[in-house]
């Protein structure tokens, strides 16, 4: 059922892209999300234990912002939510923390677009949450690029510290991931790869990833945990993740 829209004017436009992450704590799973007002896109927040019924906290990061996901566990004792907010600095990805998921402050800038001609200039954003590994969050996020022909959207690799996840400790010089086959490069719009969610197999390595192809289908790739920190232990222009199918 649609919500109503005097009871969630945040709505009245419409949502997309939720992150979802199962938070053992709370035995619930938190979904951020992008909520559409006349205002523009803000971030709002639900939980779910069965994703028939939800109970929403609204907007909590006004317009204009949005790419959120929450990570698993408290940071020191607080919750801490990345997110991509429009400011004068330009579109960069932030981490603010909260002690009860309804009030958000410490905002601090924790990946910031590169400029000039690289692939991630000028304006990035979280894709899928962030995944816990030995060596840190590993993090994929968008970068999009303009060319002349529109917007290029592609994946990168960033890896935070477990404790200071506002720490960057590593960063690809390259992208890993674009838009190759037909149904990435041409839809409702062109040359777009967008994940927002991942499952890891049960080796524990294998982490499956769906993403949005050319606005109008669903696919998957897979890649191995490991072989995305070796890659950006390396640095080199290889792509990990492999197609599987159009779904």
């Amino acid at each position: 059922m649609m919500p109503n829209a005097r009871d969630y004017p945040e709505e009245v436009w419409g949502i997309e892209d939720p992150r979802i992450t199962f938070v053992p704590e709370l035995q619930q799973y938190v979904v951020t999300y992008t909520s559409y007002s006349r205002g523009g896109p803000g971030v709002s927040l639900a939980l779910t234990k069965d994703f028939r019924t939800f109970e929403r906290y609204g907007v909590i990061m006004p317009p204009d912002d949005k790419d959120s996901a929450l990570l698993p566990r408290r940071i020191d004792g607080y919750w801490a939510l990345i997110h991509r907010p429009m400011t004068n600095l330009g579109a960069h990805m932030w981490i603010s923390y909260s002690p009860d998921l309804r009030h958000w402050g410490r905002h601090r800038l924790m990946l910031e677009a590169r400029r000039g001609a690289w692939w991630d200039a000028n304006k990035i954003g979280l894709s899928p949450p962030p995944i816990e590994t030995a060596k840190g969050w590993l993090v994929f996020y968008h970068g999009v690029r303009q060319t002349p022909s529109g917007c290029l959207y592609r994946l990168g690799l960033a890896l935070f510290d477990l404790d200071n996840p506002e720490k960057c400790l590593q960063r690809g010089d390259s992208w890993i991931f674009g838009p190759e086959a037909d149904y990435e490069r041409h839809g409702d719009v062109k040359d777009v790869v967008f994940p927002c969610g991942t499952t890891m197999d049960l080796d524990g390595d294998t982490v499956n990833i769906y993403y949005g192809a050319a606005d109008c289908s669903i696919a998957l790739a897979q890649a191995s945990v490991r072989s995305l920190l070796d890659w950006l232990d390396n640095h080199e222009s290889i792509e990990p993740l492999q197609r599987v199918k159009d779904l």
